[in-house]
């Protein structure tokens, strides 16, 4: 295939998954096969309700996380975790697919109530869109989000890397990226879809067919960086 054409198909994927997420539906993205080689399925947190979480349990298997932008999680008091934790446990870091986690901690909203059910993980998700778009607008603060939010939680949060896809290219970036190019609150869920035979990352072909099956968006994270850095 000529690089004209792979250009092509790049802009026709990152188009297809902007007019996704601009319409509040979920997207595939692989990252990289030389980084984790995970395929997550990524919300806008805004448009998440109980089947989508569902959806991420039954469908996906794996962690559900928010993404935060590094200045709205600055501006909320959000850490990275590893930053504050005080244990040996979290003395040193040797993470094969990158040089640091992008976890903070983890959250419920004070109408959940124990914080793990569809319904109330959805609440709590889709709170932390207006939330993050609040916060960018300098109408709410870290006094807000405490008492809104309690921790620990169901919900982990992530905090983005303060350049984004030009500091750091995991699927915490990719989201927020992609919600920055459509124009929509600066909150992602992601979520990585496992294997049920192997256990094992869902490999990119069998993340493809299934987001053909669904009729989702699917894209490649150097599809993303090529349009969108």
């Amino acid at each position: 295939m000529s690089r004209t054409a792979e250009s092509t198909g790049d802009f026709d994927a990152v188009s297809r998954v902007l007019d996704a997420f601009r319409a509040g539906e979920p997207v595939l993205i692989h990252d990289f096969d030389d980084r984790e080689g995970e395929t997550d399925l990524v919300y806008p947190a805004g448009a998440v309700g109980p089947a989508d979480v569902a959806r991420m349990r039954n469908d996906a298997g794996g962690l559900v996380c928010v993404a935060l932008p590094n200045d709205v999680s600055e501006t909320l008091g959000l850490p990275f975790m590893d930053d504050v934790l005080d244990h040996p446990a979290a003395s040193s870091h040797d993470l094969a697919y990158d040089s640091r986690s992008s976890f903070s901690f983890t959250v419920n909203h004070r109408d959940s109530f124990t914080g793990i059910t569809d319904r109330d993980r959805a609440v709590t998700i889709s709170r932390l869109a207006p939330v993050a778009e609040a916060t960018r607008a300098g109408e709410y603060d870290a006094d807000d989000f405490g008492g809104e939010f309690r921790a620990p939680g169901h919900v982990h949060l992530l905090r983005g890397a303060p350049n984004l896809l030009s500091d750091r290219q995991g699927h915490t970036e990719l989201g927020l990226a992609l919600a920055d190019e459509a124009g929509i609150p600066p909150a992602v869920v992601v979520c990585e879809m496992l294997d049920d035979e192997t256990g094992a990352a869902l490999p990119k072909d069998a993340a493809r067919d299934y987001a053909d099956r669904h009729g989702f968006a699917f894209v490649d994270g150097d599809g993303l960086i090529d349009e969108l850095v």
